[in-house]
């Protein structure tokens, strides 16, 4: 199981939420996404523990808890939902004037 963690300030670090859910057992892994255009964090992250008890007590603890000054979203990640089969809205240029 892997834990979501929302509404993040943009100047947290994976030590700093490591360092919040050790006190609920053991970090194996924390994950921060970051915008691919900009490289700004996005406000949200993904935290693993050891076991399921210890992501159950961190997400007991920590859901609606305010931790740098904003209201922590914590639960179950849900499984990444494939996005359909568009690449992006470029337009084709289907102009007559174009045609040879």
């Amino acid at each position: 199981m892997s834990i979501y963690v929302g509404n993040l300030s943009y100047d947290v670090t994976e030590d700093d939420l490591t360092s919040v859910f050790t006190e609920y057992g053991s970090v194996k892994r924390v994950q921060l996404p970051t915008d691919r255009e900009t490289g700004r964090k996005r406000g949200f992250g993904f935290v693993e523990m050891g076991a399921d008890t210890e992501e159950t007590a961190a997400i007991e603890a920590l859901d609606g808890a305010e931790w740098m000054g904003r209201d922590l979203k914590v639960n179950k990640a849900k499984p990444r939902e494939e996005r359909g089969g568009s690449f992006g809205g470029g337009r084709r240029n289907n102009n007559s004037s174009n045609r040879y």
